[in-house]
């Protein structure tokens, strides 16, 4: 339906607009090497992968954009992606192969625009939506988008998602880890008022394919801070309800809450964080479709929430430093997480996370990061380790 939909939208272009139509390439290019320590494997994983990135980006007629981008990853290494079969190595999910990212057609107009196609969804943190911009292979969906903005401090946006294409890719052996049919649809309005956020969600994720994947989630998100640019101190707080939803066998209602506060003086930002993913033994709050790697721990030990559910609390820095020419281009992280059970008292394990960012000449851009996770009562032992280029860029192409 949504393919029908973005050739009907882009036969109907002018034919003759009011300016030349305007072109641009874009591209991404990223180098990886991925190591992964797992202590329920007897060798290590190595992975080398290379992503390219590249898009054609139209404006046919005013208001109007078409995306065409096209993905491909190259790896070697001995590793298990989910696709090549390597199951005596720790998984980096990175699978090779060539891929339509994305392939949309939208409009735009003072107070609001359409987007049809296959496209990058991201709400809010990506807590419950995202693009894992994280993984080789982005995750992207087939989806009818749409924004409206009555006044200068108030948004909303709405999706409805067909389908989601996931980062284990189109070969991936198990092929419910490939993409899946959907019939979600997602509601967000938020209002700013000075550094202030408030936003309001509805949720509402139908999967066709796995119906104990589809859940009902309502919540509320507060962001701010109470300093002049960007110093002092800052906060997040959210709190969110998921029930069972559209044909999940399951009956359940659970809980999720996040606060962050937050210190920033000059280039460092201090933050500590306490969130919970609500559990009852049987069910836990659950975010599929979200960018899970940016949320508890970088080690990804919990992608699924463990039917307990989970609590983290956490402790994190970062910020800028350099001098010269690298003065403010230096970006570093560090963070330690304490991961528990949401009911039963059982203790997970805990983490270190740390990350060094750099410019390159050239144009391009280096990341080292490490993450080390060290299991208490759940899972086992892990470390990753990460290296990595990136590069970059967009060009215009004369009409």
């Amino acid at each position: 339906m949504i393919s029908i939909l973005v050739i009907t939208l882009a036969a109907g272009f002018p034919l003759h607009a009011a300016e030349p139509p305007k072109a641009a390439l874009e591209w991404d290019l990223r180098l990886r090497h991925e190591q992964v320590d797992d202590a329920g494997f007897g060798r290590d994983a190595a992975a080398t992968t290379a992503r390219l990135r590249a898009g054609l980006r139209l404006a046919p007629a005013a208001g109007w954009t078409v995306l065409l981008e096209g993905e491909g990853v190259a790896g070697a290494g001995n590793y298990n992606s989910g696709a090549n079969g390597k199951s005596a190595f720790p998984t980096v999910l990175d699978p090779t192969g060539a891929e339509l990212n994305q392939a949309w057609v939208g409009w735009k107009g003072a107070q609001g625009g359409v987007t049809v196609g296959r496209q990058r969804v991201a709400l809010d943190n990506q807590r419950w939506v995202g693009a894992v911009g994280w993984r080789q292979n982005e995750q992207t969906f087939d989806a009818l988008g749409a924004q409206w903005k009555p006044r200068v401090d108030l948004g909303v946006q709405y999706y409805w998602l067909d389908r989601v294409h996931r980062v284990a890719g189109d070969k991936a052996i198990n092929r419910l880890a490939r993409e899946r049919d959907l019939d979600s649809h997602l509601l967000n309005l938020a209002w700013k008022h000075g550094a202030q956020q408030l936003a309001g969600y509805a949720y509402l994720h139908d999967d066709r394919d796995v119906a104990s994947a589809s859940t009902a989630t309502y919540g509320l998100r507060w962001t701010g801070a109470a300093g002049q640019g960007g110093q002092g101190f800052g906060w997040t707080a959210e709190y969110a309800r998921q029930t069972d939803h559209a044909r999940n066998p399951a009956d359940f209602g659970l809980d999720y809450w996040l606060l962050e506060p937050s210190w920033t003086r000059g280039r460092t930002t201090l933050r500590a964080g306490w969130e919970r993913l609500g559990g009852n033994g049987a069910v836990a709050v659950q975010s599929p479709l979200a960018t899970l790697h940016a949320f508890n721990g970088w080690d990804d030990q919990f992608g699924t929430t463990p039917a307990k559910g989970l609590e983290d609390r956490y402790l994190g820095a970062g910020g800028k430093f350099g001098r010269g020419r690298l003065d403010g281009r230096l970006a570093w992280a560090l963070a330690w997480h304490d991961y528990r059970a949401d009911v039963g008292g059982l203790r997970y394990g805990s983490e270190w996370d740390a990350s060094l960012g750099f410019p390159l000449p050239g144009g391009l851009s280096g990341m080292v990061k490490l993450a080390d996770y060290r299991a208490d009562g759940f899972s086992r032992n892990n470390r990753k380790l990460w290296l990595q280029v990136e590069w970059r860029g967009s060009r215009k192409l004369a009409p």
